[in-house]
């Protein structure tokens, strides 16, 4: 293990769980990572073996045969994950997010039917919430399923679906106006669907289309695509929790969970740098000694590695928060907002030290230099996070009377 971005209180199993994966990501990810981003592959290989490690099932409980362990382990999981390449960490983020959202607020049927298949990884999950005309914008979403008897018809266009291509289980946040009076506050008027579909592209079920893959800078290998909805329909027992009008709420709980995992990856993906910035800095000579001796690149590894440390640390409390059952939504702003700042901000030190070769495809730093923009905006831009933050901490700090 590295000196950097140790956790204390860990259990031994917590131990063991990070030593194999750490070791799977060092045999099996990082000497083939940079190959398949560079064609934009999927890690079929890859994913099968984080299968066969048990991690999609991670956090799913016992009772549905997963392996039951907190938001903490797998936050830490991630981190490594990310480190060896941070597209399979989106893999695995996308269908944890379904499968807390069904353990936490899907009705007994729904968990009985979906949890056990996403423990095996043989159901793969995605979650749906933005459109072309929106960003973060949640409220506005124009997507609609209306209820005829036992079924809800929906129609609509989502963008931005990480694992919409190889994803059989789609979280899809609609408009429902179904028991919700003109007026309603729009986020009390959007439901959950839980919608099932077949692996691949163009129509995947009747009146559901996968267009195909979206052509991306970085963060390639991983499918991100759009979903279009043109008379959908799903049976009414396949609304999250049974209930309409509570979908914004089951979003927001689960987007809680991907900010810690998008925290967590972007501190994989700083460490990676940083361990690439300082091997570089100790193998490069000019001036008769490596630039590792030099003033100037000290104080950039000194940087370097202190954010990597911070980032870590708030990633850590964000994610112990949540598992407390405390509402954690300032920790996992701020924990998302910094580490997704510092894994650029790294990412580009390391890639300044490396000189004209980070610049090279043959250097993995090129590599992390494409993908560390996408840790800026997934999951809630930085704007988002600081006004989350704001008017969290107006609630704390509100002046009396």
């Amino acid at each position: 293990m590295t000196r950097l971005a140790q956790t204390e209180g860990l259990t031994d199993i917590q131990r063991e769980i990070l030593s194999t994966v750490r070791d799977f990501v060092d045999k099996e990810i990082i000497p083939v990572a940079t190959e398949l981003e560079h064609r934009d592959e999927y890690p079929t290989k890859i994913v099968e073996g984080l299968k066969a490690l048990g991690v999609f099932g991670l956090m799913i409980p016992e009772e549905y045969g997963g392996l039951g362990e907190s938001l903490l382990s797998y936050a830490l999981t991630v981190e490594e994950i990310a480190r060896g390449w941070m597209s399979v960490s989106g893999i695995i983020n996308t269908h944890f997010i379904v499968a807390y959202m069904l353990k936490q607020h899907g009705t007994q049927e729904q968990k009985d039917y979906f949890l056990p298949k996403m423990a095996a990884g043989e159901i793969r999950g995605a979650f749906s919430m933005s459109e072309p005309a929106l960003g973060s914008d949640v409220s506005a979403i124009s997507s609609k399923g209306v209820r005829e008897g036992d079924e809800y018809v929906l129609n609509g266009q989502k963008m931005w679906l990480t694992n919409g291509g190889t994803s059989t289980l789609v979280a899809v946040l609609c408009r429902t106006d179904e028991g919700h009076p003109e007026g309603t506050a729009p986020h009390k008027s959007m439901t959950t669907f839980l919608v099932e579909k077949e692996a691949g592209f163009g129509e995947v079920r009747p009146g559901l289309t996968i267009p195909g893959k979206i052509d991306k800078m970085g963060y390639k290998g991983v499918d991100t695509t759009e979903l279009i909805m043109d008379g959908l329909r799903i049976p009414a027992d396949r609304v999250l929790g049974g209930e309409t009008g509570r979908g914004f709420y089951h979003m927001m709980d689960g987007v809680e969970v991907g900010r810690v995992n998008v925290a967590a990856r972007g501190c994989g993906v700083a460490q990676r740098a940083f361990e690439l910035g300082v091997s570089y800095a100790q193998q490069r000579h000019t001036f008769g000694k490596p630039i590792a001796q030099h003033q100037a690149i000290q104080f950039k590894l000194a940087e370097m590695a202190t954010k990597v440390e911070a980032a870590h640390a708030m990633m850590v409390n964000a994610a112990r928060k949540k598992d407390s059952g405390q509402r954690n939504d300032l920790e996992a702003g701020m924990a998302k907002y910094l580490a997704s700042e510092y894994c650029k901000e790294v990412v580009e030190d390391a890639f300044r030290i490396h000189g004209g070769y980070g610049f090279s495809k043959e250097y993995e730093i090129e590599r992390l230099y494409r993908e560390a923009p996408m840790l800026l905006i997934g999951e809630g831009t930085a704007e988002i996070q600081k006004m989350i933050i704001g008017r969290r901490l107006l609630e704390e700090y509100r002046i009396q009377g």
